[in-house]
């Protein structure tokens, strides 16, 4: 059976309509950067689109090339994940004008699966343009999103009616001593669970995930764990530990971890 990561990763691409704060671990993307309207046909994001799921549908379907050169390490069947959005208004303006879809800046984005070396992607690109060359494969690059602490939440509904769910979220985050991290390298990010093309707009599923940092005094356990140790090696070790699924959060009170920690 092919790995399914929506299923595997069910906290990631299944969350509750009920907001949440989680340890996103780092993955790896192809990824086309752009500007403007999604919805314009023809347009910027749909050339995207071309892009990433032929580039992402070469990786998969490499299995039943009859060319042994062209057989992946470490391969093993999987269906593609869900397309991914990080947005915003332009560099230096944080979050997102949904008034304005025109001026939005964005990164498209599909998660590859681990054995997806640099070698592999610049196959994949070269083989898909060989088959395309209308498409300006150059576009595509791959992306190491370490993403991290977030709030997140499954927003359920018409796209335009996000900013009701997005204040929902945000109002969470600070009640729950976290700040908004938006900026620059950490974007309003989204996952389209749904098809567009075959859900009907009340039935669309979207997480919707805003990063987030410690409030006062807040640190992650691999900050406090170097500050404690002085051990870059072990506060890894345990960042890798303390970032699972049943992590729910990877920001803690000094005192509180201390005490859990060390039983002081």
């Amino acid at each position: 059976m092919a790995f399914d990561y929506k299923k595997e990763y069910k906290d990631l691409y299944q969350p509750k309509t009920m907001p949440a704060i989680v340890m996103v671990p780092a993955m790896r993307f192809v990824a086309v950067d752009g500007v403007g309207d999604p919805n314009e046909e023809g347009g910027d994001y749909a050339k995207a689109m071309q892009l990433l799921y032929g580039i992402s549908f070469t990786v998969k379907m490499s299995k039943k090339s009859k060319n042994p050169a062209e057989h992946i390490d470490g391969y093993f069947d999987y269906t593609v994940p869900p397309l991914e959005g990080l947005w915003s208004m332009g560099e230096g303006v944080p979050g997102v004008d949904y008034a304005h879809k025109a001026d939005f800046h964005w990164t498209s984005m599909i998660r590859l699966p681990e054995f997806v070396t640099d070698k592999v992607f610049a196959w994949a690109k070269a083989s898909f343009a060989a088959k395309h060359p209308e498409s300006d494969v150059n576009r595509a690059y791959l992306f190491d999103f370490d993403e991290g602490v977030v709030a997140q939440v499954m927003h359920k509904g018409p796209y335009d009616d996000e900013p009701a769910t997005v204040a929902i979220l945000d109002d969470y985050a600070r009640s729950q001593g976290y700040e908004l991290d938006l900026y620059d390298a950490r974007r309003h990010h989204e996952i389209y669970i749904s098809d567009p093309r075959r859900a009907k707009p009340e039935n669309l599923k979207t997480v919707i995930r805003h990063p987030s940092s410690g409030s006062e005094g807040g640190l992650t356990f691999s900050e406090l764990l170097e500050a404690l140790t002085g051990r870059t090696i072990l506060a890894g070790f345990l960042r890798m530990r303390f970032s699972s699924r049943a992590a729910s959060s990877a920001f803690f009170r000094t005192d509180q971890v201390i005490v859990a920690v060390f039983g002081l």
